[in-house]
């Protein structure tokens, strides 16, 4: 009886190490694939639309503050003290508000980035997934990520190019990174 349990825990045993010698893996970039996504390049637009109304604000903010100072710096030996209090209670004000808003400001370009790229990174992720299940592959390992020490490109799928067919890019664009720059001789 010990000896069957022992065969059959060989049997078995040896399935499952040979089973574990045709996992199939692939590879992808994401951060290229991103970079190739129209829906990132709206988001970017966004973005920089919105960077562009904030850095208004703050310019027109800075301008305010230069004119205060500016007339203080004029008129304080006409001024009485009280108006130089006041004026120099308005600067310090202003000043607050302006570092007030470029903190506000940081805070809510990260807010609206993440909420600009997250679906971006959502369909990516999803175009991913669906072509590593139709793959049969147990592992993707992300290149962008900077973790993976080394693969072999014949045995790990490269899925970029199934994602750039999955997600309708072209198949011949190319991230900006990988344009070739010309010789220089």
């Amino acid at each position: 009886m010990k000896k069957l349990v022992l065969l059959a825990f060989c049997v078995l045993s040896f399935g499952a190490l040979s089973q574990a010698q045709n996992l199939k893996c692939g590879h992808i970039n994401t951060n290229e694939l991103i970079s190739l996504m129209s829906e990132r390049d709206s988001a970017v637009v966004k973005l920089q639309a919105y960077q562009t109304d904030l850095e208004e604000t703050l310019e027109g903010m800075g301008t305010e503050y230069n004119n205060k100072l500016n007339e203080y710096q004029r008129k304080r030996n006409e001024w009485a003290p009280v108006v130089i209090e006041t004026k120099e209670r308005e600067l310090t004000e202003l000043g607050q508000r302006i570092q007030q808003f470029q903190q506000n400001a940081q805070q809510e370009m990260a807010q609206m980035q993440q909420t600009l790229m997250e679906p971006v990174i959502e369909k990516a992720q999803n175009a991913i997934t669906k072509i590593a299940k139709a793959n049969n592959l147990v592992y993707v390992f992300d290149l962008s990520a900077g973790s993976l020490i080394y693969f072999d490109d014949n045995v790990s799928l490269n899925l970029l190019p199934l994602a750039k067919k999955e997600l309708g890019i072209p198949a011949e664009k190319v991230a900006p990174t990988q344009l070739q720059q010309p010789n220089a001789q």
